[in-house]
């Protein structure tokens, strides 16, 4: 979980996984909540992500929103959604920050600390 002083960011992997090994493809769903901790509304204007496989290859994504959406999240509300990520490994990890703006129109940025992508039986 982190915290600025204005949004709390908490990721959570499912493990809804769809595995195709010899397609060398993973398919990972994590749910990610944004708390928004100050006294106004923010909104999240754009995301950027860092996808990591196993062998360290890195992807990035980036683009406006999440999934189709810019959210405005009121001040004590929160905002979830689940998504998806595809990558050639069992094992991979993302990374990343929300592109935000407070009631002011005032651009602010709220990193997502890396959290792991692995397969369960891989991380007993």
């Amino acid at each position: 979980m982190i915290h600025s002083p204005r949004v709390c960011v908490r990721t959570e992997r499912l493990y809804r996984i769809a595995v195709f090994p010899e397609e060398e493809r993973y398919v990972f769903a994590y749910t990610v909540t944004i708390r928004n901790l100050g006294r106004s509304q923010v909104q999240l204007l754009g995301r950027y992500w860092l996808i990591t496989n196993g062998h360290g290859r890195e992807t990035e994504v980036q683009g406006e929103g999440v999934v189709g959406e810019q959210p405005h999240i009121p001040a004590g509300g929160e905002y979830q959604y689940t998504s998806g990520a595809v990558i050639e490994t069992p094992l991979g990890t993302m990374q990343g920050h929300y592109e935000m703006i407070d009631i002011d129109g005032a651009p602010f940025r709220i990193e997502i600390p890396v959290f792991r992508l692995a397969v369960p039986t891989l991380i007993h």
